[in-house]
């Protein structure tokens, strides 16, 4: 790649450096904390104003995916190494035998990782965990297809920030000895190629900018900066916040690319940095391979541009596609995220409906970020009792008041009208959605059902943590007491790249021989959390971040051992 115009005056490293990290996210700072353990020099360069410091770590609901951990054990909850590997395995569905060679690696560790010092490992740091573990991606199907067997999603007490914590203090007192420097508005456009290794990077200065966290940025340039070092890690992320790149890569399988979608990360989460990586000799491996929410609504207090928030759902709402068509088995909300994305994505339309009750909302919806659950990112007691009490969580309670996506409603005729008025433009079959809720209801005057819904929803009731916060009582639907009706209009919302640049154990870049690209590493979602495809083609959710730590952990300690 051509290098940006060079400017009047152009920075350069003002002491040896023994590493760059490129992007100030999760995964570059567990580099660079690993780096500053070893005693190393490291420069660390985000596009970015210093509020954004962890980047859509910060976002997140600090979910981790641990296995046959003590959180889990006081749950009655028997989980194993081997339980584990069969549920990645059968999630993953590696097929591809060159792009998925090092991917398969790097899932046998991270799974081992899970299931052995990862939790001891960040319990050291400070990082404490919700007593009641979560169970996302449930599945389904049989004993060795995708999903979790047992809930293994352990929430972070602080959320995303409580995870970044412990890495961001490293690498301030990194800053404060002298051995990290820290450099925001600095956007790398192309890495320094010499003898066919990768010995620096450079790029433009951006103008100062006092956009806060996660807002749009300028692009202003205002100068040019060169800084070399023996090692180059890029963990600049994926290309969630850019929709003309999650277009270009929808594959075949998924049906065809949403013309609308919300973004579940900030607009600088834009790719670049890949294309960067590839024009260097890096190998870019899997991108056909995405994960995307179903559950997504219009953020009503929007940070970014279209900033959409996902519902973390029990399993208990109807789910029905745009045209009023009930999701078949086993595509309940929580069981299947990419089989449920494929699905509606067949029928030619971007939305599809969630109906339930103000009982199934108060107990079972969640929504997905830090900012949406101040209770536990702010370890506070007393607000975490009113979520364990009656009542809707209060972020949900406000959504379903100033949310554009929520039809609230005592009768279905007026239920229809609310939907109607949100897509005038798709005929809704409000006549099979009463029927298929009529029906529905017949069903739940027995303990036994051909609904395999409700078999469901009563199965997740004999797990302890699902009774006491995650799903309600079986209910009619059309119960008044159990009212009023609502309606959540879900849309498509862009997440996560799960195919990247490929990766040896070390995180370091592969080439297109399959020899490490000399100085280069790659980590967190750059990567493809490991190898270019730790997923393969499907994830089991608490493993981003996860796949952050592993491989940031990875390339710092290696680099450090020279």
């Amino acid at each position: 790649m051509a290098a940006s115009p060079a400017p009047a005056a152009t920075e350069r490293t003002q002491k040896p450096a023994d590493a760059i990290v490129v992007g100030a996210g999760l995964s570059g700072l567990v580099a660079a904390a690993e780096l500053v353990d070893a005693g190393k020099r490291v420069v660390i360069v985000d596009q970015e104003p210093e509020a954004s410091l962890g980047g859509q770590a910060h976002w997140s609901f600090g979910g981790l995916f641990l296995v046959d951990s003590p959180e889990q054990r006081r749950m009655g909850v028997k989980d194993s190494l081997e339980l584990a590997k069969q549920d990645w395995d059968g999630t993953a569905g590696f097929d591809r035998e060159d792009e998925d060679d090092w991917g398969r690696r790097w899932a046998d560790a991270y799974v081992e990782f899970a299931a052995g010092e990862k939790r001891a490992w960040l319990h050291e740091k400070g990082v404490r965990f919700f007593p009641i573990v979560g169970w996302a991606e449930r599945g389904g199907y049989n004993a060795i297809g995708h999903g979790n067997s047992v809930p293994r999603f352990h929430i972070t007490w602080g959320t995303g920030p409580g995870v970044l914590a412990p890495f961001i203090a490293k690498v301030k007192a990194g800053e404060a000895a002298g051995l990290v420097e820290l450099r925001h508005r600095h956007r790398v456009d192309e890495l320094i190629v010499e003898d066919g290794a990768v010995v620096g990077i450079r790029g433009a200065v951006l103008a100062p900018d006092a956009a806060g966290r996660g807002e749009p940025s300028n692009r202003d340039e205002v100068g040019g900066f060169e800084l070399r070092a023996p090692a180059v890690v890029v963990a600049s992320g994926g290309i969630g916040g850019n929709h003309d790149l999650v277009r270009a890569a929808w594959p075949e399988r998924l049906g065809t690319p949403p013309e609308h979608m919300l973004s579940g990360v900030p607009a600088h989460v834009d790719g670049r940095m890949l294309g960067i990586a590839e024009a260097s000799g890096a190998r870019l491996v899997n991108g056909d391979r995405m994960w995307h929410y179903t559950e997504g609504i219009t953020n009503w207090d929007s940070i970014w541009p279209m900033h959409g928030i996902r519902i973390l759902p029990g399993p208990s709402s109807l789910w029905f596609d745009a045209t009023g068509k009930r999701l078949p088995v086993p595509l309940f909300p929580g069981f299947d995220t990419l089989g449920t994305l494929e699905h509606l994505m067949t029928n030619g339309h971007d939305h599809s409906w969630f109906v339930l009750t103000q009982k199934i909302i108060e107990k079972e919806f969640a929504l997905s970020g830090s900012e949406q659950n101040p209770d536990l990112t702010g370890k506070d007691l007393k607000l975490l009792a009113q979520r364990l009490g009656s009542g809707a969580p209060g972020p949900v309670e406000a959504f379903k008041e100033h949310g554009v996506d929520f039809v609230v409603a005592d009768t279905l005729d007026e239920l229809f009208d609310g939907m109607r008025a949100l897509s005038p433009e798709t005929e809704l079959d409000t006549e099979n959605i009463e029927r298929e809720i009529v029906a529905r209801d017949r069903e739940v005057d027995n303990e036994f059902t051909k609904d395999l819904q409700l078999t469901a929803v009563r199965g997740a009731r004999n797990y302890r943590g699902d009774k006491l916060i995650r799903v309600a009582t079986p209910h009619r639907i059309l119960d008044p007491k159990a009212g009023p009706l609502i309606a959540v209009k879900l849309h498509i919302l862009t997440r996560k790249s799960l195919g990247g640049i490929q990766t040896d154990l070390d995180s370091r870049a592969l080439g297109t021989d399959g020899s490490p690209v000399p100085g280069l590493y790659a980590v967190g979602e750059a990567s493809g959390f490991g190898g270019g495809g730790v997923h393969g083609y499907r994830a089991l959710e608490g493993t981003f971040l996860g796949g952050c730590l592993f491989t940031g952990r990875a390339a710092g300690r290696a680099i450090a051992r020279g």
